[in-house]
């Protein structure tokens, strides 16, 4: 099988133990790019990724951020999905009980509502500063803009989070997508899209590739419809579960330079 083209996970998965692309990583992708396009698909924003672009040299490449909710070609939006404004109005008034932190992001926009060592975790993860400012004041400056979020970030004890995942369930069952990636972390965004939703717009609308062309990479409950709908879906030895049951490979674990090595494998490199 001749694949056309790569997506890879960033977090748990093309990492190193500090957060950052290998010495390995970068070679070998550098070589690969050259071949076929890498595409980076992440639950992060756009600014959190494009210092790795630059690493590997592929700026020139599409971004699928928020878990699919914003692809962006040649730095311009081309698809983006936002939570419904009445949810995240709704999520906002039931936290004002609670006070779980909320961090919301909207394309290249990060707010939180304090300095805490949640903002501070996030901003050391992905070296990009958020902008301090309450949960209100930011819904009526994203109302009067006639926007919402693309993601929203619920960081807490598992208490909080059970609570705000129970009422966003109980509210609005099948509208959300709700990703647990640690007890204290829930990721929240709008259930129309996912990482393989991504994938088939850039590939209808912008590569004329088939899934079966694809290689992916991937480690969390995001990366499974991903992982199993493309032609090669590749796991990282730390990956969920759930993803090692539905990948066609496994490989090293993502801080031990996984991606670089299958890459080396499928290409013979």
């Amino acid at each position: 099988m001749q694949y056309k083209i790569i997506f890879s996970d960033i977090d748990g998965t093309l990492l190193n133990n500090e957060r950052a692309l290998s010495p390995a990583t970068i070679e070998t992708l550098k070589h690969i790019k050259e071949k076929l396009p890498v595409v980076l698909i992440s639950a992060r924003m756009p600014a959190a990724m494009r210092h790795l672009q630059q690493d590997l040299e592929i700026e020139d490449q599409p971004i699928i951020s928020y878990n699919g909710g914003l692809i962006l070609v040649n730095g311009k939006t081309v698809s983006s999905t936002e939570i419904p404004f009445d949810i995240l109005s709704a999520l906002s008034g039931f936290n004002k009980e609670i006070n779980c932190h909320l961090s919301l992001y909207h394309n290249d926009e990060w707010y939180v509502p304090q300095r805490d060592r949640w903002a501070a975790r996030e901003e050391n993860n992905t070296r990009i500063s958020p902008e301090i400012k309450s949960n209100a004041a930011v819904l009526e400056k994203w109302n009067a803009e006639n926007k919402s979020a693309h993601k929203i970030m619920a960081m807490g004890t598992e208490a909080e989070i059970d609570a705000i995942r129970d009422f966003l369930q109980q509210e609005f069952p099948d509208k959300l997508h709700l990703y647990r990636s640690k007890p204290t972390y829930l990721e929240i965004a709008n259930r129309e899209i996912s990482k393989f939703s991504a994938i088939q717009f850039l590939l209808d609308n912008h590569f004329n590739f088939e899934p079966k062309d694809c290689i992916a990479f991937g480690d969390n409950y995001n990366d499974v419809e991903m992982i199993k709908g493309v032609g090669m879906g590749v796991a990282v030895a730390n990956a969920r579960k759930e993803v090692l049951e539905v990948a066609n490979v496994v490989t090293n674990a993502g801080i031990d330079d996984g991606v670089a090595n299958s890459l080396k494998e499928i290409f013979k490199l």
